[in-house]
């Protein structure tokens, strides 16, 4: 056996280990690395506000510390809308059942010529076999929805820790990241850290924007109509068709249609044709001009890659794929040298053909009167064919007694 067999197979293993080491430590950590890299682009996302108070004099942990209340407080107060909201209402279909139960029931017994009662549905609903199933599913899931709740919780506070750290300590961060790299690698990651800055915050602060103006424009709609819990329903639209990705709209406007219906029909009709105006209005009038010098990407390439942050990352990946997309754009822009398009070859192709077509026409077309390349002469005397020659030719071709090649040279 040669010698370096054995250290060559203990090197082996000893490297097969590592990277089964690593991939189990990866698959263990990639909860934990999710967190971390929401609470990076939330970071970003705050950063401008945090700079514009700590160049007035704040320090950017008290500042820091403002940012996230206000976020907080905002965050509370649209549950809290929202929860009574939805509490109230259903609190008013629970007293109504009864009624929207027996008209059904007197719809069907009109309708099919039956003798059902509300007592029977009740009492055949009450000891069906699937409803004890659920109840029962149901109980046994409540440690698990808890456990889950519990998770929950942890995710949100790990990510608020981290942003909180991430915003505060900015500045010493990128020094101690830029510390180990060369003077020329220093530009080029501080140059990627203020295009995402800017394209994250412009992304979120336009979205803002938008929410704002589809939240108070819904409002007003539906304050007309009478429509109840009108402020909370707005704020329910404005947030949810901005901030969730691709079905955010659907979502949002299906709520207040749902409550609508419970007013009148007609109503509901009304705010579904109001949800589909807006879109239309928002999506090829206001954001295009809110988000052109923000977040300046194809509607295609956002569309697309929400897609793929979902196929990667689920709802993370849809979140942060837009500002992620456009950082990327910005900063490969910034490096990939773009030439100026003077006109399309193909356009130059079809004039040429239609020039020649038009020659031929003139001419009589090509079997009547029409002489060959070779036979027909320019204005100065001097036949097509030689003229080319001369012009492919820096040896003999001359112009005025002077060598083309001379020429070239000369020049």
């Amino acid at each position: 056996m040669p010698r370096w067999l054995p250290r060559a197979m203990v090197l082996a293993l000893a490297l097969v280990a590592c990277f089964q080491l690593a991939t189990w430590g990866f698959h263990q950590l990639i909860s934990l690395l999710l967190n971390v890299l929401i609470a990076f682009f939330l970071a970003l996302a705050i950063e401008p506000a945090v700079d514009w108070m700590a160049g007035r004099g704040m320090r950017r942990g008290l500042a820091t510390a403002l940012v996230f209340l206000v976020i907080v407080v905002a965050s509370v107060g649209f549950v809290t809308l929202l929860g009574s909201m939805l509490a109230g209402q259903i609190a008013t279909m629970v007293e109504e059942l009864p009624q929207y139960l027996d008209s059904v029931i007197s719809w069907i017994n009109n309708t099919f010529h039956t003798h059902l009662s509300r007592v029977q549905v009740q009492n055949n609903l009450l000891n069906s076999d699937w409803l004890q199933r659920y109840v029962q599913d149901s109980a046994n899931n409540v440690l698990a929805i808890s456990a889950q709740v519990l998770g929950g919780l942890f995710n949100l506070l790990t990510i608020a820790l981290f942003s909180f750290y991430f915003a505060a300590d900015g500045p010493r961060l990128r020094r101690a990241l830029c510390s180990v790299l060369p003077p020329r690698r220093q530009a080029e990651v501080l140059r990627a850290w203020e295009i995402a800055v800017a394209k994250t915050g412009g992304y979120l602060y336009s979205r803002g924007l938008m929410a704002l103006i589809s939240g108070v424009g819904h409002y007003v709609l539906l304050e007309i109509l009478g429509v109840p819990y009108a402020p909370a329903l707005g704020m329910w639209v404005g947030l949810i068709s901005q901030f969730v990705p691709t079905i955010g709209t659907y979502l949002a406007g299906a709520l207040p249609i749902l409550i609508a219906f419970t007013v009148d029909p007609w109503y509901a009709l009304w705010v579904f044709g109001f949800v589909v105006v807006y879109q239309q209005f928002e999506n090829y009038l206001l954001q295009p001009r809110i988000t052109a010098k923000t977040v300046d990407i194809h509607p295609a390439v956002a569309f697309g890659s929400v897609i793929a942050g979902t196929a990667l990352m689920g709802a993370v990946g849809a979140l942060i794929a837009i500002p992620a997309t456009a950082t990327l754009q910005a900063f490969l822009g910034a490096y990939i040298k773009r030439y100026e398009v003077t006109a399309d070859p193909r356009g130059r192709l079809r004039a040429r053909g239609r020039s020649g077509a038009s020659d031929g026409d003139a001419g009589g077309g090509a079997g009547e009167g029409a002489e060959p390349a070779e036979g027909r002469e320019s204005e100065s005397g001097v036949p097509a064919g030689e003229r080319d020659d001369e012009r492919s030719d820096g040896r003999g071709g001359e112009r005025d007694g002077v060598p083309s090649g001379v020429r070239g040279g000369a020049a």
